[in-house]
Formats: structure tokens, C-alpha cells, sequence
């Protein structure tokens, strides 16, 4: 069942390539379902270790929510983004002529991910989903049942056989599927010990005090407007099976001559607006976008718009029945979804009461002709920020967040605070109130189990999960982001190759091999790592004079930055020793996280193992974008010699303000 006509006719019209029933294998080493970020980098890994291996995506489109929109990358410390993940940033940053790159256009993003295919030669299957999955009495699944999702009623069914299965769709269809225990909704806080898990009713992207709910204000017996549910407000804490909302990421031009007009919807009812109305009223000082949307310029005059405030692009309580929703009711939901959300832009542009400031800027922009194609501008990948989560052998919890626990089995790590979207919107106290936001940051980058991607051995021993993964509600938070799937993806697949060729279950499978596999081919084509050495590898970094260990700088690589207070203090340095696998010539990067009260420059020395460099930074020619507060610049190119024979040196002589000392990167030319 397609999502609607809408979509079917233009579909109809950009019909992807995609490999016909012919050149599909239907039995591999690796099957992966479901084409998200993480499914590409986990089939693209498998299949450049040797493994055949096919990738299925039941939309049309690679990359989810990466290439859907999500173009503002979640990070929270670049520190833990590794390997091929890394690599795709990179690869974004090699487009638009940046050495990495973390905010950038949908189609730049899909073409990348199509890259990957185009380079490993590997098959993908667009437009099947998963209808059943066969185990033996062993507990390996043996096969998958796919149909047309495009077409479903055409009983043109197919199956597909593996050694290995990796579920990389955010909903965990196949884990579903295959049998495998999983958890819809939030925890109460007591089943973990946590603070920030279950209901939550705080001050994050919520009403004003004194917002009436009702359809006739002061009048109970008028009904509740659009959106406002009747549920009473649960004890804090509490656990329920309701998931976080989802949204559009809108994409969105400025470009006149690359715009499709935002025009009224065919269901549009301007009803469902008239909390923002009430929200316009009791706010008369904000009148610009940024106080009812998070609007972040993209490349090329286009956006990535998230939710902010009270009301905007999250459809509160409407997704509670997608994760466990039949394909038709997610048909409906996603439906649904379009509608309100080219609604709102629609009442932001049409009707008489959007405050004039408000609608003069909406007025500006409209869908990019030049993005998403085969469905009139609009993104196909609606943000399902949480769905199912896997029971797994290891649950992942607020205490790993806070690093109060550490597990010993990492596979990736995470970095982003705990965060979940508002789940309900309810009548407390007379007024309109959002539930279930929470925006907790966590201290350090912390390390994802092995343990959490896995089932248990009882229920499957061929089957890796590295997307609806073991977590509680609110860990899950701080690991779903895209880069942090990646990764995972990446590991998933080498687990995979690993368990296939010891003939072992994934729950026997050597993390200690399977990192050390990460370590030594991080791009899974052969080629030298880079060398990276931060200031926490005490062994090769050397202190000279009056440098404090910050643990809370934002803009910090990794777990802490060396931070000299400049002028008020005798001068030091720090020296940065890299351990290089070979001679040759090797980019050098400085990591300049932008601090306050900043030295206005920063002189760095190279020693190449015979001569010296001092090369300048100065505060106002560095340029960073993004999400976080840092970002690596370039000191140039150097030929270095093997071994721990040159080194890169901070000084804080001449400083007229807080010098830091953070990180460096040798990458090897290729």
C-alpha cells in the first residue's frame, strides 16, 4: 500500500534503478535490511571483506534520515564518530571543498551513500519489505519473505536466504519479525535506576503558563482543540508504552528560481493550528522564525527546520501505533504527518492570523525543485526518532550515559545528551502543558556494548541490531543519532564476517578480534589509518609549564582539553608525538575548539624530524560550522617519517588570552 497518490504518481514518473528479480541473489553471506545510514556502511563493510551480500531498503531512497532532511548532523562530540562514518563526513566535506563537513544538502548525502554501492558493487533492492522470517530449531533465522511495498496486492513474493542478517531499520522490522524481545515506549524510572526515564514534565520546547485548552476558552464543556489529549497526567517517572514524537526535517529553498510554492494541502484544516494562535497571543514578543521553528541555513539556500517551542513541526501523540502499526496504519500515520506539517507552512503563509513578521518570512521560501524529485520536494523519510528497541543481551542505561558504568565490550560510542522529544500534550492545571521532553547532557563521550546489538542467544544467533538496539528510553536518546548508527553499522557487519567465518553465533563472536579488525582497517579497503593523538594519550603528549585538564569546554575533542590561561601565566607548551606507521607525506590537522576569551592566535610548530614549521592560527579566520563548537583546521602538508620521530608543539608564548591544547591528526595521502 503506497503511502498516497501523491506520492504514487511522481514515483511513477523517477523510478530508481534498482536491481531486478534477475540480478538479486536470493541467498548471501550477509543480507541487510533496511537502507538507512547505518544499513549502507554495514552492507558496504561486509561486502569489501569478501562477503556477498544484498542490501534491501523497502522505500526508494538510501541513507534515512541522513539523506531525509537531517542535514544539521546531532553529534555532541566528534570524538566518537569513527571509521566509515567519519569517512561519510569526509566525503561531504569533499564536495563542498572543506575537510570535513557536517551540515549539508539531502541529495549531496543520498549521492554519497549511492557512492558506497557504486564502489563495492553492491546489490540493493528497493521497494520490498519484510512480511515473515523463518528460524530453524537451532535458533538461527534461515530466511526472510519480502513483497512489493509498492505493490503489495500482486502476490510477487520473494525469499532470502543468509548466513547472517543485520537489522538496520530504525523500526526493527526484521527483529520483530524473527522473533526476537523488544520494548515499545519508556521505562519507569524504577526498572533501571534512572532519573530521566518515564514521565517527565519539564520546561524544554513547552507552553507559556496560561494557555487555555479549550475550544471555547473557560468552557471545559466545548472540548479540548486539535492536538490536546484527554489522558491525565501520570506520576513522574512513570513508565508507558508512548513514543517521543516524530517530525519532518524541512528542507526548504530561498532560491526563487529553484522553488515549488507552498500551496494548501488537499486535507489542510486550519483547526489544527489554533493552539499556535493562542501561543502567537501570549508570546507578542516573538516574532521571528527561530522562536517557533529551529531553522538552520544549509548550503545553497536551503534549511534543515526542526521543532522548537511550544508548537511547531513535531505532531505530538500522533505515532503511538507505528512501531508495532501494520504497514496500512503506518501508511496513514506517515499521511497524516505530511498533512500537518504542509499545513503548518501553509497557515504560516495564508492565514490572517500568523502575525505579519512571521508570514513575510515564511512567504520567502518554498520546496526545492532540485531535492527529493520523485515526490515533489517533499522528504519520503518521515524522523521516526524511536520505535521498537531490542531486548538484547546487554540493556544500555542513564547510568552508562553519565559514565557511572562503563561496559567493556565497545563497539562505538555516543556522545549527545540524553534527549527525548515531547510524547503527550495534556490539560494540567487548567492549562496546556507538553510532556516527556528531556535534554540532559552527559559528561563524556561513553562506549556502546557489543552486547547491546545483539539478541540473546535464545531467541536468535544470527541476527545483529545495530539501529533499534537494547537501550532504555532515555540512553536511547543520547545514541540514536545518525553518525553513532553508522558506526555501529560498520560494526555489526564486521561481527558478522567474523561470526561467519568461525562458524559461530554473534554471541560468541571475539570483541577483542572485532576491534582490533575496526583499529586496523577503519575504512575497510586497506588503506593506512590516520594517526590520531590526543591529549588524554598521556604517553605521547608532553606538558611544559601551567596547563589545567578541562572536562566541560563544549567545543572539546574527546573526554578533555588542555587549557593555559596566556598572558596571566609563565608561558609552556604542549607536544604532540605521533607514533606514524610508515614514512610518507601526511596532512596535519590542529583541533581548534572555539573557546571564550580566546588568544586572538595560536603559533604552532612541525618538526618533520630535521626542520621546523611555525605555522599562525588566528581566532578570526577560523571558520567553523555546525553543531558543535570545534572543528579541525589545517597546518598543511608534511613529509614525516616512521616512528615517533616528529612531533607537533602548542605554545602559549606571546598569548593575549586562554590558549587549548586538544587534539592532532596525521592523515596518510591516498
Amino acid at each position: 500500500m503506497i503511502r498516497n497518490l501523491f506520492f504514487t504518481l511522481l514515483a511513477s514518473l523517477f523510478i530508481p534503478r534498482f536491481a531486478s528479480a534477475q540480478t538479486v541473489p536470493g541467498q548471501v553471506d550477509v543480507c541487510v535490511y533496511g537502507g538507512t545510514s547505518g544499513g549502507v556502511i554495514a552492507a558496504y563493510t561486509a561486502k569489501k571483506m569478501g562477503k556477498s551480500v544484498l542490501l534491501i531498503e523497502p522505500g526508494r531512497h538510501l541513507g534515512g534520515m541522513s539523506s531525509g532532511g537531517l542535514g544539521r548532523t546531532d553529534i555532541g562530540n566528534k570524538y566518537a564518530i569513527t571509521g566509515l562514518a567519519l569517512d561519510f563526513y569526509r566525503r561531504i566535506g569533499q564536495h563542498y571543498g572543506t575537510f570535513e563537513q557536517w551540515i549539508f544538502e539531502p541529495h549531496v548525502a543520498e549521492n554519497i551513500f549511492k557512492d558506497y554501492v557504486s564502489r563495492a558493487s553492491l546489490p540493493v533492492l528497493y521497494a520490498h519489505r519484510i512480511v515473515s522470517a523463518a528460524k530453524n530449531g537451532n535458533g538461527y533465522l534461515q530466511e526472510i519473505t519480502l513483497e512489493n511495498s509498492e505493490n503489495p496486492a500482486a502476490g510477487t513474493n520473494r525469499k532470502v536466504k543468509a548466513k547472517m542478517f543485520i537489522d538496520a531499520t530504525y523500526e526493527g522490522d526484521l527483529m520483530a519479525r524473527a522473533g526476537v524481545s523488544y520494548t515499545v515506549g519508556r521505562e519507569a524510572n524504577s526498572v533501571y535506576k534512572e532519573t530521566f526515564n518515564g514521565v517527565q514534565l519539564m520546561h524544554g520546547h513547552q507552553f507559556p503558563d496560561g494557555i487555555d485548552p479549550y475550544r471555547t476558552p473557560g468552557n471545559p464543556e466545548s472540548g479540548l482543540l486539535w492536538g490536546i489529549s484527554p489522558a491525565e497526567l501520570a506520576p513522574a517517572g512513570s513508565g508507558d508504552d508512548k513514543e517521543q514524537a516524530y517530525n519532518f526535517r524541512i528542507c526548504l529553498t530561498s532560491d526563487p528560481s529553484n522553488q515549488i510554492p507552498i500551496t494548501r494541502p488537499e486535507r489542510y484544516d486550519s483547526t489544527r493550528y489554533e493552539l499556535l494562535v493562542r501561543l502567537f497571543a501570549a508570546q507578542p514578543n516573538k516574532r521571528k522564525l527561530d522562536d517557533y521553528f529551529i531553522w538552520t541555513p544549509m548550503p545553497n539556500k536551503k534549511t534543515d527546520i526542526n521543532n522548537r517551542g511550544g508548537f511547531s513541526t513535531d505532531m505530538i501523540g500522533m505515532n503511538y501505533r507505528w512501531p508495532d502499526g501494520t504497514y496500512a496504519e503506518r501508511d496513514r500515520i506517515f499521511q497524516d504527518h505530511v498533512d500537518y506539517t504542509r499545513g503548518l507552512l501553509y497557515f504560516y503563509i495564508s492565514d490572517p492570523r500568523v502575525p505579519g513578521e512571521l508570514q513575510q518570512e515564511v512567504r520567502k521560501w518554498g520546496y526545492p525543485k532540485d531535492e527529493y524529485q520523485d515526490t515533489g520536494g517533499w522528504s519520503p523519510q518521515l524522523y521516526v526518532r524511536e520505535a521498537r528497541r531490542m531486548n538484547g543481551e546487554y540493556v544500555m542505561t542513564q547510568r552508562h550515559c553519565e559514565g557511572k558504568e562503563v561496559v567493556p565490550d565497545e563497539v562505538g560510542m555516543a556522545a549527545y545528551q540524553m534527549d527525548s522529544h515531547n510524547i503527550q500534550r495534556l490539560v494540567v492545571n487548567g492549562m496546556v502543558r507538553n510532556e516527556g521532553n528531556v535534554e540532559e547532557p552527559v559528561p563524556s563521550p561513553f562506549p556502546i556494548a557489543y552486547r547491546s546489538i545483539i539478541p540473546k542467544a535464545a531467541e536468535c544467533k544470527n541476527l545483529l541490531v545495530p539501529v533499534a538496539l537494547s537501550a532504555s528510553h532515555i540512553a536511547y536518546g543520547s545514541i540514536r543519532m545518525e553518525p553513532v548508527f553508522m558506526v555501529l553499522g560498520q560494526s555489526a557487519a564486521v561481527a558478522a564476517v567474523l561470526a561467519i567465518d568461525k562458524k559461530q553465533p554473534v554471541q560468541q563472536v571475539d570483541v577483542k578480534a572485532l576491534k582490533a579488525s575496526l583499529k586496523a582497517d577503519p575504512l575497510a579497503d586497506g588503506s593506512l589509518p590516520e594517526t590520531l593523538v590526543d591529549n588524554e594519550q598521556k604517553d605521547q603528549v608532553r606538558i611544559t609549564g601551567n596547563w589545567a585538564t578541562d572536562l566541560r569546554e563544549n567545543g572539546r575533542y574527546g573526554p578533555s582539553v588542555l587549557l593555559h590561561p596566556g598572558k596571566d601565566a609563565p608561558a609552556g607548551s604542549v607536544r604532540f608525538t605521533p607514533d606514524l606507521a610508515r614514512n610518507g607525506r601526511y596532512q596535519v590537522y590542529f583541533y581548534y575548539p572555539r573557546i571564550k576569551n580566546a588568544s586572538s592566535a595560536l603559533p604552532i610548530s612541525v618538526y618533520d624530524g630535521n626542520t621546523t614549521k611555525t605555522v599562525t592560527l588566528r581566532q578570526q579566520d577560523v571558520v567553523i560550522e555546525g553543531q558543535t563548537s570545534g572543528g579541525w583546521v589545517g597546518l598543511g602538508t608534511f613529509t614525516l617519517p616512521k616512528g615517533r620521530k616528529s612531533y607537533i608543539e602548542i605554545s602559549a608564548r606571546d598569548a593575549d588570552g586562554i590558549i587549548a591544547a586538544d587534539a592532532v591528526l596525521f592523515v596518510p595521502e591516498r
